[in-house]
Protein backbone atom coordinates (compact mmCIF):
# COMPACT_ATOMS: atom_id res chain seq x y z
CA UNK A 1 0.00 0.00 0.00
CA UNK A 2 1.63 3.49 -0.90
CA UNK A 3 2.40 6.11 1.26
CA UNK A 4 -0.50 8.51 1.40
CA UNK A 5 -2.95 10.07 3.31
CA UNK A 6 -5.80 8.05 1.58
CA UNK A 7 -3.72 4.72 2.08
CA UNK A 8 -4.10 5.38 5.80
CA UNK A 9 -7.55 6.49 6.27
CA UNK A 10 -8.78 3.21 4.06
CA UNK A 11 -6.52 1.02 6.40
CA UNK A 12 -7.74 2.96 9.63
CA UNK A 13 -11.46 2.86 8.67
CA UNK A 14 -11.47 -0.98 8.88
CA UNK A 15 -10.29 -0.60 12.56
CA UNK A 16 -13.31 1.66 13.72
CA UNK A 17 -15.24 0.40 17.06
CA UNK A 18 -18.56 2.50 17.63
CA UNK A 19 -18.60 1.50 21.05
CA UNK A 20 -15.06 2.57 21.49
CA UNK A 21 -15.98 5.82 20.04
CA UNK A 22 -18.43 6.47 22.20
CA UNK A 23 -16.81 5.76 24.95
CA UNK A 24 -14.05 8.33 23.76
CA UNK A 25 -16.34 11.30 23.31
CA UNK A 26 -17.42 10.75 26.84
CA UNK A 27 -13.61 10.54 28.29
CA UNK A 28 -12.42 13.62 25.78
CA UNK A 29 -14.69 15.91 26.81
CA UNK A 30 -16.83 16.93 23.54
CA UNK A 31 -20.01 18.18 25.08
CA UNK A 32 -21.10 21.67 24.52
CA UNK A 33 -18.82 23.99 26.31
CA UNK A 34 -16.31 21.52 27.38
CA UNK A 35 -12.73 21.39 26.28
CA UNK A 36 -13.10 18.85 23.09
CA UNK A 37 -16.38 19.80 21.88
CA UNK A 38 -17.31 18.89 18.68
CA UNK A 39 -14.17 16.12 18.41
CA UNK A 40 -15.13 13.18 16.40
CA UNK A 41 -14.00 9.73 16.62
CA UNK A 42 -13.43 6.22 15.51
CA UNK A 43 -12.69 4.32 17.97
CA UNK A 44 -8.87 2.93 17.68
CA UNK A 45 -6.69 2.82 20.44
CA UNK A 46 -3.50 3.90 20.69
CA UNK A 47 -1.50 0.53 20.41
CA UNK A 48 -3.21 -0.23 17.15
CA UNK A 49 -2.47 3.50 15.90
CA UNK A 50 1.62 3.06 17.07
CA UNK A 51 2.01 0.35 15.28
CA UNK A 52 0.03 1.56 12.00
CA UNK A 53 2.19 4.57 12.25
CA UNK A 54 5.35 2.09 11.65
CA UNK A 55 3.55 1.73 8.40
CA UNK A 56 3.31 5.08 7.06
CA UNK A 57 6.73 6.47 8.48
CA UNK A 58 7.71 7.23 5.38
CA UNK A 59 4.96 9.50 4.64
CA UNK A 60 5.12 13.03 3.09
CA UNK A 61 5.12 16.11 5.07
CA UNK A 62 2.14 17.14 2.61
CA UNK A 63 0.28 14.02 3.37
CA UNK A 64 0.86 14.44 7.03
CA UNK A 65 -1.17 17.69 6.69
CA UNK A 66 -4.05 15.85 5.20
CA UNK A 67 -3.91 13.47 8.39
CA UNK A 68 -3.85 16.80 10.76
CA UNK A 69 -6.63 18.33 8.99
CA UNK A 70 -8.71 15.38 9.37
CA UNK A 71 -11.97 16.20 11.57
CA UNK A 72 -11.45 12.24 13.78
CA UNK A 73 -9.12 12.79 16.79
CA UNK A 74 -7.87 9.09 16.37
CA UNK A 75 -6.63 10.27 12.20
CA UNK A 76 -4.96 13.46 13.66
CA UNK A 77 -2.97 11.39 16.48
CA UNK A 78 -1.74 8.76 13.71
CA UNK A 79 -0.15 12.09 12.20
CA UNK A 80 1.60 12.74 15.21
CA UNK A 81 2.63 9.30 15.92
CA UNK A 82 4.58 9.48 11.92
CA UNK A 83 5.69 13.05 12.94
CA UNK A 84 7.43 11.76 15.89
CA UNK A 85 9.16 8.73 14.27
CA UNK A 86 10.39 10.96 11.68
CA UNK A 87 12.20 13.35 13.80
CA UNK A 88 13.51 10.72 15.77
CA UNK A 89 15.30 9.16 13.04
CA UNK A 90 15.61 12.50 10.78
CA UNK A 91 18.78 14.27 10.03
CA UNK A 92 19.13 17.70 11.12
CA UNK A 93 17.61 20.01 8.52
CA UNK A 94 14.98 17.60 8.54
CA UNK A 95 14.05 17.96 12.08
CA UNK A 96 14.01 21.28 11.47
CA UNK A 97 11.35 21.15 9.03
CA UNK A 98 9.31 18.75 11.04
CA UNK A 99 9.82 21.44 14.41
CA UNK A 100 7.97 24.60 11.97
CA UNK A 101 5.86 21.90 10.48
CA UNK A 102 4.65 21.07 13.67
CA UNK A 103 4.36 24.90 15.27
CA UNK A 104 2.59 25.43 11.74
CA UNK A 105 -0.12 23.09 12.64
CA UNK A 106 -0.74 23.56 16.27
CA UNK A 107 -4.60 24.55 15.87
CA UNK A 108 -5.04 20.55 14.87
CA UNK A 109 -3.62 19.18 18.16
CA UNK A 110 -6.29 20.50 20.55
CA UNK A 111 -6.57 17.97 22.69
CA UNK A 112 -4.47 16.89 25.85
CA UNK A 113 -3.25 13.59 24.67
CA UNK A 114 -2.03 14.83 21.32
CA UNK A 115 -0.50 17.53 22.71
CA UNK A 116 0.89 14.97 25.45
CA UNK A 117 2.26 12.39 22.51
CA UNK A 118 4.21 15.07 20.86
CA UNK A 119 5.50 18.00 22.17
CA UNK A 120 8.39 16.77 24.46
CA UNK A 121 9.37 14.29 21.66
CA UNK A 122 9.52 17.35 19.18
CA UNK A 123 9.82 20.51 20.38
CA UNK A 124 10.92 19.94 23.54
CA UNK A 125 13.62 17.87 22.03
CA UNK A 126 14.52 20.75 19.17
CA UNK A 127 14.67 23.13 21.72
CA UNK A 128 17.13 21.08 24.30
CA UNK A 129 20.03 23.14 22.70
CA UNK A 130 18.68 26.10 21.59
CA UNK A 131 17.06 28.76 22.22
CA UNK A 132 14.04 28.74 23.86
CA UNK A 133 11.99 31.62 23.38
CA UNK A 134 9.14 30.10 21.68
CA UNK A 135 7.58 28.22 24.82
CA UNK A 136 7.51 31.48 26.65
CA UNK A 137 5.31 32.86 23.88
CA UNK A 138 3.09 30.03 23.94
CA UNK A 139 2.59 29.92 27.54
CA UNK A 140 1.13 33.38 26.47
CA UNK A 141 -1.41 32.28 24.34
CA UNK A 142 -4.79 32.26 24.43
CA UNK A 143 -5.02 29.03 23.12
CA UNK A 144 -4.74 26.68 26.00
CA UNK A 145 -3.11 23.71 23.64
CA UNK A 146 -0.71 25.75 22.76
CA UNK A 147 0.19 26.78 26.71
CA UNK A 148 0.43 22.99 27.78
CA UNK A 149 2.24 22.54 24.71
CA UNK A 150 4.67 24.94 26.08
CA UNK A 151 4.22 23.12 29.27
CA UNK A 152 4.57 19.81 27.95
CA UNK A 153 7.47 20.05 26.13
CA UNK A 154 9.69 21.11 29.21
CA UNK A 155 9.19 17.26 30.37
CA UNK A 156 12.33 16.56 27.62
CA UNK A 157 14.00 18.89 29.57
CA UNK A 158 12.82 17.55 32.52
CA UNK A 159 14.51 14.17 31.83
CA UNK A 160 17.67 15.35 30.97
CA UNK A 161 17.72 16.91 34.99
CA UNK A 162 16.98 20.39 33.21
CA UNK A 163 14.39 22.44 35.23
CA UNK A 164 14.95 26.37 34.90
CA UNK A 165 12.92 26.59 31.61
CA UNK A 166 10.37 24.16 33.22
CA UNK A 167 9.92 26.27 36.50
CA UNK A 168 9.50 29.49 34.66
CA UNK A 169 6.96 28.50 32.11
CA UNK A 170 5.18 26.46 35.43
CA UNK A 171 5.39 29.78 37.10
CA UNK A 172 4.13 31.74 33.90
CA UNK A 173 0.68 29.37 34.39
CA UNK A 174 0.75 28.86 37.73
CA UNK A 175 -2.71 30.95 37.99
CA UNK A 176 -4.40 29.90 34.41
CA UNK A 177 -7.70 29.37 35.11
CA UNK A 178 -7.90 25.95 32.76
CA UNK A 179 -8.20 22.53 34.60
CA UNK A 180 -6.50 20.96 31.61
CA UNK A 181 -2.97 23.04 31.95
CA UNK A 182 -3.20 23.28 36.24
CA UNK A 183 -3.31 19.79 36.01
CA UNK A 184 -0.28 20.05 33.39
CA UNK A 185 1.84 22.19 35.42
CA UNK A 186 1.23 20.02 38.88
CA UNK A 187 2.52 17.13 36.41
CA UNK A 188 5.33 18.69 35.40
CA UNK A 189 6.22 19.75 39.44
CA UNK A 190 6.18 16.48 40.04
CA UNK A 191 8.63 15.17 37.16
CA UNK A 192 11.03 17.86 38.61
CA UNK A 193 11.31 16.48 41.96
CA UNK A 194 11.38 12.80 40.60
CA UNK A 195 14.40 13.82 37.69
CA UNK A 196 15.61 17.04 39.25
CA UNK A 197 15.23 16.59 43.13
CA UNK A 198 12.30 16.96 45.24
CA UNK A 199 14.05 20.44 46.72
CA UNK A 200 13.60 22.03 43.75
CA UNK A 201 10.07 21.37 43.49
CA UNK A 202 9.24 22.52 47.03
CA UNK A 203 11.02 25.28 46.76
CA UNK A 204 8.52 26.21 44.24
CA UNK A 205 5.67 25.52 45.60
CA UNK A 206 6.55 26.83 48.61
CA UNK A 207 7.07 30.12 47.05
CA UNK A 208 4.42 30.09 44.58
CA UNK A 209 1.48 28.08 47.72
CA UNK A 210 -0.76 30.60 48.04
CA UNK A 211 -1.54 31.37 44.42
CA UNK A 212 -1.26 27.37 43.26
CA UNK A 213 -4.58 25.81 42.29
CA UNK A 214 -5.86 22.93 44.51
CA UNK A 215 -5.43 20.56 41.55
CA UNK A 216 -2.34 21.56 40.49
CA UNK A 217 -1.09 21.41 44.13
CA UNK A 218 -2.53 17.58 44.37
CA UNK A 219 -0.60 16.62 41.10
CA UNK A 220 2.31 17.80 42.10
CA UNK A 221 3.02 16.51 45.76
CA UNK A 222 1.19 12.89 44.63
CA UNK A 223 4.21 10.88 45.50
CA UNK A 224 5.58 12.87 48.55
CA UNK A 225 5.02 11.04 51.75
CA UNK A 226 1.27 10.96 52.84
CA UNK A 227 2.43 12.86 56.05
CA UNK A 228 3.98 15.56 53.84
CA UNK A 229 1.18 15.18 51.69
CA UNK A 230 -1.39 16.24 54.55
CA UNK A 231 0.87 19.23 55.53
CA UNK A 232 0.92 20.39 52.57
CA UNK A 233 -2.67 20.40 52.06
CA UNK A 234 -2.84 22.25 55.03
CA UNK A 235 -0.53 24.49 54.53
CA UNK A 236 2.04 23.36 57.51
CA UNK A 237 4.99 23.15 55.44
CA UNK A 238 7.11 25.70 57.04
Amino acid sequence: MGQTARAALKKIARLADPRRAIASRWFFKTGKGEYGEGDKFLGVNNPTLRLLSRDFQGLPLVEIKKLLRNSFHEIRQLGLFILVRQFERSSEPEKKRIYDFYLGHTDAINNWDLVDCSAHKIIGAYLWQRDKKILYKLARSKNLWERRIAIISTFYFIKNKKSSVALDIARILRSDKEDIIRKAVGWMLREIGKNCGQGVEEKFLQKYYAELPRVTLRYAIERFPKPKIRAYLLGNFR
